[in-house]
């Protein structure tokens, strides 16, 4: 009797120990939405500001996502070993906030008429 209660608490060890290593994992990129952010900052801004504007904070979109990807990474390989992961950090936080400016270039862009640069790329 005594050896089942104690596979029963080794089981109950490490699926505990499993259960722990999901606790503070960094936020899939995917699930990062953008913050919002005034159209204000845009309003006076032409077309083509506008298009390098949002060509720029595409490029730093880019860069978080593969900076918060790598997170992701190491937060597992930590959480493998350690039992929880690092968390998110400010690439998370900055991603919302690049995703939320981006969106109101675009709005900026549609209220003006203009189209980016990208899309007469894809008409040709």
């Amino acid at each position: 009797m005594k050896k089942q209660s104690i596979y029963n608490i080794a089981i109950f060890l490490v699926v505990s120990t499993l259960l722990a290593g999901c606790a503070n994992m960094p936020t899939p990129t995917s699930q990062i939405t953008g913050s919002y952010t005034s159209g204000l900052r845009y309003e006076d801004f032409e077309c083509s500001r506008l298009s390098v504007e949002v060509d720029s904070l595409a490029r730093r979109e880019n860069q978080l996502v593969i900076a918060q990807e790598q997170r992701i990474k190491s937060s597992q390989t930590q959480a493998f070993w350690w039992g929880f992961g690092q968390g998110d950090g400010i690439e998370a936080s900055e991603l919302a906030n690049v995703r939320g400016e981006k969106e109101s270039v675009r709005k900026a862009m549609e209220v003006k008429g203009c189209q980016s640069l990208s899309v007469k790329k894809d008409d040709i």
